[in-house]
C-alpha cells in the first residue's frame, strides 16, 4: 500500500500541464519572430518600391519621341491621346515616358507637364508651329517660386479667356501665347514642349524651350 501511494503523486506530477509562465514566454517568442518576419517583410516592399522610382532615366528630361502618360487620378500611367483631351480644356497633367523602355520620367517634379487641346486658329504663330492638332504642352512648375501650376481659370484682367494659374502667387499664364505672363509676379513664361502626332498618340518633338524651374526657392 505505502509503495502504490508513494508513486500516485509522481505520476500525476508527469501529466500536470506546464506552469502559466512557461505558456506566457512561449506566446512571447512567437510574436517577437512574427513581428521581426513582418518588419523584414515590409522593408522589402520599401526597398522594392524604391528601386521602382529610382529606374534608370526616371529623372531625365524629356526626349524626342518620348509618348505622354496622365500623372496623377484614376487614370495615372495611361497613355494621352488626342480624343482623351476636351476642346477648351482643362488641362491634363502628364508625365513623359520613354516608349523604348516603358520608364515614366517622373523621378524629377521638373518633369511633369501640363497638356491641353485649344482651336488651331486661337494659337499664336510661334505656339501653332510646335503643337499638335491644336494640343500644346508646358512645364507644370512655376516660374515664379517652382509652385505647381494647378489651376484652370478666367483670367484675372482678360475677360473670358482661360489661363493656367499658380494659387502661390497668383502668377498666370495664356497656353494661347507661349504661355507668357498675363498677370502676376512670374518673371517669365512657362517652358515649352513641343509635340507631335505618331500613329495617333501624341509624342513629344523636342527638348524644353526655356528654362524649368522657379526664379526664387519655392
Amino acid at each position: 500500500m505505502s509503495n502504490a501511494s508513494s508513486r500516485t503523486p509522481s505520476s500525476s506530477s508527469e501529466n500536470a500541464p506546464p506552469p502559466e509562465r512557461d505558456v506566457s514566454a512561449e506566446q512571447t517568442r512567437r510574436e517577437l519572430l512574427l513581428g521581426a518576419l513582418a518588419t523584414t517583410a515590409c522593408l522589402g516592399c520599401s526597398a522594392s518600391a524604391r528601386a521602382g522610382e529610382d529606374q534608370a532615366g526616371s529623372d531625365e528630361r524629356p526626349r524626342k519621341g518620348d509618348l505622354l502618360v496622365v500623372s496623377e487620378g484614376d487614370n495615372e500611367g495611361q497613355l494621352i491621346k488626342p480624343d482623351d483631351l476636351k476642346l477648351g480644356g482643362p488641362p491634363v497633367r502628364a508625365w513623359p515616358k520613354d516608349p523604348k523602355t516603358s520608364v515614366v520620367r517622373s523621378g524629377s517634379r521638373l518633369n511633369e507637364i501640363l497638356v491641353v487641346k485649344l482651336e488651331s486658329n486661337e494659337l499664336d504663330e510661334t505656339t501653332r508651329a510646335r503643337a499638335a492638332d491644336g494640343i500644346v504642352a508646358y512645364s507644370a512648375v512655376c516660374a515664379h517660386a517652382a509652385c505647381p501650376v494647378t489651376e484652370w481659370v478666367k483670367a484675372d484682367q482678360g475677360g473670358d479667356m482661360t489661363v493656367f494659374k499658380c494659387p502661390c502667387h497668383n502668377s498666370e499664364y495664356d497656353p494661347r501665347q507661349g504661355a507668357q505672363v498675363v498677370f502676376g509676379p512670374a518673371p517669365r513664361r512657362l517652358a515649352a514642349l513641343p509635340l507631335s502626332l505618331s500613329e495617333g498618340s501624341l509624342t513629344v518633338a523636342g527638348p524644353f524651350i526655356g528654362k524649368v524651374g522657379g526664379a526664387q526657392p519655392g
